[in-house]
């Protein structure tokens, strides 16, 4: 459930909480002195992405969203894991959604057992930042693929496809932007004068890869729109077609319907003693149904 790495010339410790567990996770930041109210961050599955510094405890909190690799009703989402510097440690917040990063930080600190803290806690969200470029690539490739089909036929299945696209590039927008905010918030904190030149270079490259996500995301999702935009114009086109081509059919076919009702009136008239009254009836109807059709057809171009 805790794991605690040394690192920094054992200066530093690096404490990987694993657990979902409220209790627990409290009774933990009771034992290492930070506030009670960080567990509601730490375990909030909807918390968004900021900062929060206790100047009593000296305690640095980030809640940073990263990319949930299990689809959820066929669309990415992203989740927020939480990071902690308080003194000379460095606590990370794992779960089964996000332990996939902790393997990752595990294995940056075992090539730079060196790294001061704050340089560790910057190219862990640089490896986090990094994990998102490869769903956004796949939802593009998920793209061109659904375009294609949606090409070949405009089912109602293709467009739930592509439907589920917009959904999981929304939440990516979403989270890469708070992501940026986040990181801005850190260049301008008190803490951030303290520094050294190489942890400020290092955040600096983690909020220019993640201005670049926004980028990407925010061009993937107006592609996306501009697609759905297409389609819906494409379909909202072929329902006109369909009435007006209906409608058309319904004006014509009242031509015979008052022909016949005409002439099938309980009363005196014209041709009804003519043998061939029924056939006149019948030529007049097509004289006019053709006349009718000739007069549509001008006026629909």
């Amino acid at each position: 459930m805790i794991t605690k790495i040394p690192f920094n010339n054992k200066q530093s410790s690096w404490i990987n909480i694993n657990t979902e567990d409220k209790e627990i996770l409290k009774n933990i930041y009771a034992e290492y002195g930070i506030d009670d109210e960080i567990v509601e961050y730490s375990l909030d599955k909807n918390e968004r992405a900021h900062l929060d510094y206790e100047a009593k405890t000296n305690t640095f909190v980030l809640i940073f969203n990263v990319p949930n690799r299990q689809k959820i009703d066929n669309h990415y989402e992203t989740i927020p894991m939480t990071f902690i510097i308080k003194d000379n440690r460095f606590i990370t917040i794992a779960n089964k959604k996000n332990k996939y990063v902790i393997a990752a930080m595990e294995r940056y600190l075992d090539a730079n057992p060196d790294i001061t803290i704050f340089k560790f806690l910057f190219s862990s969200l640089f490896l986090v930042t990094d994990f998102f470029f490869p769903y956004i690539e796949e939802m593009n490739n998920g793209r061109k693929k659904v375009n294609d089909k949606l090409k070949e036929k405009t089912s109602k299945q293709n467009l739930l496809l592509l439907s589920d696209l917009e959904t999981g590039i929304v939440y990516f927008v979403s989270a890469s932007k708070q992501n940026v905010v986040l990181l801005e918030q850190v260049k301008t904190h008190q803490l951030y004068k303290g520094l050294s030149e190489v942890e400020k270079e290092e955040l600096e490259d983690v909020v220019i890869e993640a201005k670049q996500l926004v980028e990407m995301t925010q061009l993937s999702s107006q592609i996306l729109q501009q697609l759905s935009g297409t389609y819906t114009n494409i379909l909202n086109n072929n329902l006109n077609e369909g009435m007006r081509v209906l409608t058309v059919l319904s004006v014509l076919l009242t031509v015979p319907t008052i022909i016949t009702g005409f002439f099938g009136m309980n009363m005196p008239l014209p041709l009804e003693k003519n043998a061939s009254g029924w056939m006149i009836t019948i030529v007049l109807s097509a004289i006019l149904w053709f006349a009718l059709s000739f007069a549509l057809k001008k006026i629909m171009k």
